[in-house]
């Protein structure tokens, strides 16, 4: 039988190693599962610990007017001059004078234009040589006459002394006759180149071209050198010279709806706000309803009176008018703070609103005053265009997080 030799000292030492490369990944793979195990279990707290935001609804602090108590409709329209013209000539000619521009005020009888008046000047002075030669007519047939009339004389007294027949008698009477007519017509003559130089000067004058009323000139449509052809469609001429309007007279043409036609009454106090002049209040009354309805709008035209007028207040400018229960006293129509009745609520014994700030709300007190219209006056630690919390509820408090609705 053979012997085996019984291993060496440092071999058997290797052989009682504990192999540490082995342990190792295993322990590694049991520290990460525990770590992300933990930092389940923080985010998770982390999420249920944190504050929700609660969502809300939101309003506004707006700038309003006491007036609109008194609101019984509204309606659009436009500013319009009730006294407007087109300024032309009934002649036709070369503009050669031209004396306003845009916004020039003028008043009645104002020369605002002159035409080339050359051939109507000629015919001026054609008429009046008509004159003179129908009146030196008139002086030659009255010659005519007084020499006929002193043939008759003669001849009625030779006719009485026998010298002269009756023939002769009644030739030197029928001269008589016909010289007189012969007067009757040179005169007649007169009278008609007379008035033909009346038309030549009225011609004249349609060339000068004057304001009708006091106004302010609106357009100038035409400028020195055109043609003016008022009765013709003619391409490169124009018919009016001018546009210009009566400032005073000055009213608001408004779409009222027929159904609700019964509200709008002759003499009812009306307020009118203009697009151009928003933070101007002006005071009116209905003048007119035009009888007749707008079939395609279902519309009928309101005319309003301006209480006062403004010299900013323009033709054509647009307009909104409030038809009221009561006229509107000077209190009435400056600018108050007021919000939505329902962001108002109760918080220890005072009259609270929560206002928005970034993603917080903040509790504000506030005092309240007249109803107007939907809205509610209000003053205090606010200002126009603060969002304020809509409705709150019981549970929301000054420093709550809250998200605001999109709907």
């Amino acid at each position: 039988m053979t012997e085996t030799n019984p291993p060496s000292a440092p071999s058997a030492l290797k052989q009682l190693k504990i192999d540490r490369s082995a342990l190792k990944p295993g322990k590694k793979k049991r520290w990460g599962l525990w770590i992300f195990l933990v930092l389940i279990v923080v985010t998770g707290a982390a999420i249920v610990l944190m504050p929700s935001k609660t969502e809300v609804q939101a309003t506004s602090v707006v700038t309003s007017y006491p007036s609109q108590q008194y609101a019984q409709l509204t309606a659009s329209g436009y500013v319009v001059a009730q006294r407007r013209a087109a300024v032309a000539s009934k002649a036709t000619g070369r503009l050669i004078q031209l004396n306003v521009r845009e916004g020039s005020k003028v008043k009645e009888g104002d020369l605002l234009a002159k035409l080339d008046a050359s051939d109507v000047q000629a015919a001026i002075v054609q008429a009046q040589a008509g004159i003179r030669q129908a009146e030196a007519g008139v002086a030659q047939a009255n010659v005519e006459r007084i020499n006929a009339e002193a043939d008759l004389r003669r001849a009625q007294g030779l006719k009485a002394q026998g010298f002269v027949s009756i023939q002769a008698l009644d030739t030197a009477s029928t001269r008589v006759n016909a010289a007189k007519a012969s007067v009757v017509t040179a005169q007649a003559a007169v009278a008609v180149a007379r008035a033909q130089l009346k038309v030549q000067q009225v011609n004249n004058d349609y060339t000068d071209i004057r304001a009708p009323f006091d106004g302010v000139v609106l357009v100038k449509n035409a400028n020195v050198g055109d043609i003016i052809t008022p009765f013709s469609n003619a391409s490169g001429t124009q018919g009016a010279v001018v546009t210009m309007a009566d400032m005073s007279t000055l009213e608001v043409e408004a779409d009222v709806s027929e159904s609700n036609l019964a509200k709008a009454k002759i003499g009812q106090p009306v307020e009118i706000t203009l697009d151009a002049l928003p933070d101007s209040r002006f005071r009116g009354s209905v003048v007119g309803i035009v009888p007749t309805v707008d079939r395609a709008k279902a519309t009928v035209v309101t005319k309003i009176r301006f209480e006062n007028l403004d010299s900013r207040i323009l033709p054509e400018m647009s307009a909104k008018v409030t038809i009221l229960s009561q006229p509107a006293t000077d209190a009435d129509q400056k600018p108050v703070l007021a919000l939505n009745p329902k962001a108002v609520v109760q918080r220890d014994g005072k009259k609270t609103v929560f206002r928005i700030k970034d993603d917080t709300v903040e509790a504000v007190a506030i005092q309240t005053g007249r109803k107007i219209g939907d809205n509610l006056e209000v003053s205090g630690p606010v200002k126009s265009g603060d969002k304020l919390v809509l409705s709150p509820s019981d549970k929301l408090a000054a420093g709550a997080k809250i998200t605001v609705a999109t709907k």
